[in-house]
């Protein structure tokens, strides 16, 4: 996986977005990002509707969304689901 200098279109600043990690510093949060492909929307509809972002910004806040989670535990339902994945 990513180390975090490879995130070069992530920012974080306490001014934007309440220091929530942003795209190149404008006001689209990685979460904003990753929720919308959770709910099933595509990437081509998300440059349709953000004309401002770019293909590569899309996918590097999903990596840096899996970078994030990586080896932590996330209880669910009772149920303890690890990320035992190393790579």
């Amino acid at each position: 996986m990513a180390e975090t200098s490879t995130f070069n279109r992530i920012t974080q600043s306490s001014g934007v977005m309440g220091g929530k990690p942003c795209i190149r510093g404008m006001r689209v949060t990685v979460g904003m990002i990753v929720g919308q492909i959770g709910e099933g929307r595509s990437i081509d509809e998300l440059l349709a509707d953000y004309p401002c972002l770019e293909r590569e910004d899309i996918l590097q806040a999903l990596q840096y969304a899996a970078w994030r989670v990586q080896e932590r535990e996330v209880e669910l339902s009772g149920v303890v689901i690890a990320n035992t994945n190393a790579n």
